[in-house]
């Protein structure tokens, strides 16, 4: 079973994810905040992290950084959440290397998309 990190300062929209995620039959686990999930990922490295972008203080690229700098967690797909739909937005999440950019609202048929896409999920 894939493990999945989501980290969102949006409790709501991070346990949202994480119902749907365990509908595609994935165990999540939510951080609420950059320091959350910087703490989080300390104690536990996932397979696979939803990280949103705008948050107060760290923001989600600064996450995304410390993320690949992490011994062990240099290759992990980490797909960006964001309601930020701007170009220079989605610019910046390919130059990082993020396995996808989502935009906010997510549904379940757009998170089994992209998982299937990374070849996360069976086609």
């Amino acid at each position: 079973m894939l493990d999945v990190l989501v980290i969102d300062d949006n409790r709501s929209l991070a346990n949202i994810m994480i119902m749907m995620l365990e509908m595609l039959g994935i165990k999540g686990q939510a951080a609420y905040g950059s320091r959350s999930g910087l703490m989080s990922l300390q104690q536990h490295t996932p397979e696979v992290v939803f990280l949103d972008i705008n948050m107060p203080g760290v923001d989600g690229f600064e996450v995304f950084s410390y993320i690949r700098r992490t011994p062990g967690c240099e290759q992990i797909p980490i797909f960006i959440v964001t309601s930020d739909d701007q170009p220079d937005t989605a610019q910046r999440a390919q130059k990082v290397g993020a396995t996808a950019l989502i935009i906010k609202p997510v549904t379940l048929d757009i998170l089994k998309t992209e998982l299937k896409t990374a070849g996360l999920l069976p086609a």
